[in-house]
């Protein structure tokens, strides 16, 4: 008699279950292991390589101005660093679309010094220091529109330089990330994961106390 279609796909459910079941609890370890190696070596291997550049502005104090105000400055144009003001003033010069240079450029500052570092990433090495460059040029030159006003202007610290060597992960290094993760993944699924019967042993352990306590309690009848 030929089976239906879903009597089919229970007979290949049960199979698998009865597979799965047959395997050793610490299973998942070794294939996450194994998951997360092959894709930190597919993404060592085949991602395009990023290169950083970056490039220092420092707010300076006229002399009418407190030196402590250079520090607020400081802060605040690192946060125009990214705005659509600064970034439309130095696409021209960066070679990038306005939407692009905004995910290629981000800014550091610091709360104890009066320095702005624009850091570019392309993938080509020089555009990425052209893009620092561009960047931060406009910064300053936005500062110096107001800086009869404000009493700080911002002067270029450091030119950024064609990076050598990319940032992104080598393929011996994204390997063992990915082996890495893949083992704290596999760790955890063996931690959250439920016991077979035949390994609990809260199951086992009440079994003999009872029986302990059966066979004292039966002596005790036959001493009275």
């Amino acid at each position: 008699m030929t089976e239906s279609p879903e009597q089919q796909r229970h007979a290949v459910v049960r199979r698998l279950r009865t597979a799965l079941t047959r395997l050793p609890q610490w299973w998942p370890l070794p294939v996450c292991v194994l998951l997360g190696t092959a894709s930190g070596l597919s993404y060592g291997a085949f991602a395009s390589p990023q290169y950083e550049a970056t490039s220092y502005a420092m707010a300076v104090a006229e002399e009418e101005t407190a030196p402590a105000a250079a520090l607020g400055y400081a802060q605040s144009y690192g946060r125009l660093v990214t705005s659509d003001a600064t970034l439309s003033y130095a696409q021209g010069a960066a070679g990038e679309p306005l939407r692009e240079l905004r995910s290629h450029v981000r800014s550091e500052t610091s709360p104890d010094s009066p320095m702005i570092a624009v850091t570019g990433t392309s993938e080509d090495r020089r555009r990425a220091a052209d893009i620092a460059n561009a960047v931060i040029e406009a910064v300053i030159v936005s500062s110096g529109h107001v800086s009869k006003d404000t009493g700080v202007k911002l002067i270029k610290f450091t030119h950024a330089m064609t990076p050598d060597q990319p940032v992104s992960p080598s393929v011996p290094l994204g390997t063992a990330v990915g082996a890495a993760a893949g083992g704290l993944l596999g760790g955890l699924v063996l931690l959250v994961r439920p016991r077979r019967a035949g390994w609990s042993v809260s199951a086992q352990v009440p079994a003999p106390a009872a029986a302990e306590g059966g066979v004292a309690q039966d002596e005790r009848e036959l001493v009275r």
